[in-house]
C-alpha cells in the first residue's frame, strides 16, 4: 500500500517501504509487469512507481524491457519491467528427524544449487544447526553463488514453532523446546533467517508454485507415517496460539496416529526404505491384490475421518495432500473423494500436490519472500 510521511514516519522510511513494495510486487509476479498493474498492485502512485522503478533499474535490481505493441490497441506501447532474478539469492532449510536439506534460489523461487546429508545427531540441535550450515554453503557452491548474493534465508523444521520462529513444542522429542532457530542459523550463516512449521511452508509454497493458486482457503495434509496440518486462511499461514495449528498428531482425540505404522501409510515416512515398501504395496493394490486393497480401504477410511473433520471445522475450500501421498494420487485422490462424497461433507476440492518433497524449501523460499525490505535486497529509491 502507498506510504506517506503524513502518517508519522520520516521521508527515509517511506521511500524504504514503497520500494519494498515494488521489489516484492515483481518478485513474487508470474512474469513481467506494466507500470499501470504495479500501481494497482503494489497501490502506489504513477509518479512513486516511477522514481523507485528508475532508481531500481539504475541499480541494476530491475530491468525495463522491450516494449511491445498490443494488438488492437491503440498509443504507445506499455512500459514493461521484470525483477533481475539471479541478482539476490535466498537459502532454503528443511530438517526431519533423519536428515537435512538445503537449496539455494534466486528470488523466483528457481532452485540453483541443492546440498543434502543424514543428520549426526537430531537430538542434539546444536550439531543438527551445525550440519544445516554446512549445506547452505555447499548448495551455494553447487549454485555457483558467492556469499554477498546471499541475502536471507528460511528453516522449515516439524513441531509447534511460533510467529518468532521459536519451537514450542515437538512431539518426538524435548530437546527442541525453545530453539529460537532464526538466531541459531544467522549465528551460523550470517544474515537474517527465519522459521515456521514444514507443513506450513508447504501450503505456502502450493498456493504460490504449485496447485493452490486459485484458491485462499487451503488445507496442505500429510496423513500416514508423519501428520500435520498446514493451513492458510485468506492466503496467509494460520499458526495459532504458538504454532500449534496444525498439529494434530497432538490432538489425541484425533485418530491420527491408528495407521501409523501400517505399510501403506509409510508413504510419509522419512526413511527412504519404508517408502518403498508403501510404494509396492500401492502397486499391490492397482493390480487388484485383496490383502493390499484392505490396507488401501483402511488408510483411506482414515484419511477420510481427518478431512472430514476439517471440513466442518477449518472448512477449506481446497485441500492438498501431499509429503508423499502423492505418490499414489491414482489410488488415493478417488477414493478418498468418494469416501467424503458419502460423508456427506461440504464441497471441498480435493487435489494432490505437484511441488513433491520440495514443497516445504520452496515454501521457505516464499517465507523469506514475504520478509522482503530494501535492506535485505535493495537499495533506497531517493525522492520516491
Amino acid at each position: 500500500m502507498l506510504m506517506s510521511a503524513t502518517n508519522g514516519m520520516n521521508q527515509s522510511a517511506v521511500r524504504r517501504v514503497n520500494t519494498s513494495v515494488i521489489l516484492r510486487a515483481l518478485a513474487v509476479s508470474a512474469g513481467p509487469m506494466t507500470l499501470t498493474e504495479l500501481a494497482g498492485q503494489a497501490g502506489l502512485s504513477r509518479r512513486t512507481n516511477e522514481l523507485i522503478l528508475d532508481s531500481l533499474i539504475e541499480a541494476g535490481w530491475v530491468t525495463e524491457l522491450d516494449r511491445v505493441p498490443t494488438s488492437g490497441c491503440a498509443g504507445r506501447p506499455a512500459r514493461r519491467y521484470e525483477l533481475r532474478a539471479e541478482h539476490a539469492l535466498l537459502a532454503a532449510v528443511r530438517i526431519s528427524t533423519l536428515d537435512v536439506s538445503a537449496v539455494v534460489a534466486d528470488v523466483r523461487g528457481r532452485i540453483l544449487g541443492r546440498a543434502h546429508r543424514p543428520l549426526r545427531a537430531y537430538q542434539d540441535p546444536q550439531a543438527t544447526l551445525d550440519d544445516a550450515a554446512v549445506l547452505v554453503r555447499q548448495a551455494l557452491d553447487d549454485a555457483g553463488g558467492s556469499p554477498d548474493r546471499l541475502r536471507a534465508g528460511a528453516v522449515a523444521a516439524g513441531g509447534a514453532i511460533d510467529d518468532e520462529g521459536v519451537v514450542r513444542r515437538l512431539v518426538h522429542t524435548t530437546r527442541w523446546e525453545g530453539v529460537r532457530l532464526p538466531d541459531e542459523l544467522a549465528r551460523r550463516v550470517r544474515m537474517p533467517w527465519f522459521a515456521d512449521n514444514d507443513t506450513n511452508l508447504g501450503a505456502l509454497a502450493e498456493r504460490w508454485r504449485g496447485v493452490a493458486g486459485d484458491h485462499d482457503n487451503v488445507v496442505w495434509a500429510v496423513l500416514g507415517n508423519r501428520t500435520g496440518l498446514g493451513i492458510l486462511i485468506r492466503g496467509a499461514v494460520h499458526r495459532g496460539l504458538d504454532g500449534a495449528a496444525g498439529e494434530i498428531i497432538e490432538a489425541r482425540s484425533i485418530p491420527v496416529g491408528s495407521v501409523e505404522n501400517r505399510p501403506v501409510a509409510w508413504l510419509t515416512s522419512p526413511e527412504a526404505d519404508r517408502r518403498r515398501v508403501a510404494l509396492d504395496r500401492f502397486d499391490a493394490a492397482r493390480t487388484g491384490d485383496a490383502e493390499a486393497l484392505a490396507e488401501v480401504d483402511e488408510f483411506v477410511e482414515n484419511i477420510t475421518s481427518i478431512l472430514t473433520t476439517l471440513s466442518w471445522t477449518v472448512a477449506p475450500s481446497l485441500i492438498v495432500l501431499g509429503g508423499g501421498l502423492e505418490d499414489a494420487a491414482d489410488v488415493l485422490l478417488p477414493r478418498v473423494r468418494e469416501a467424503m462424497r458419502l460423508a456427506r461433507t461440504p464441497a471441498v476440492e480435493l487435489r494432490a500436490t505437484i511441488l513433491g518433497r520440495d514443497a516445504a524449501l520452496i515454501g521457505a523460499v516464499k517465507l523469506a519472500l514475504d520478509h522482503m525490505d530494501t535492506e535485505l535486497f535493495g537499495p533506497l529509491a531517493p525522492g520516491a
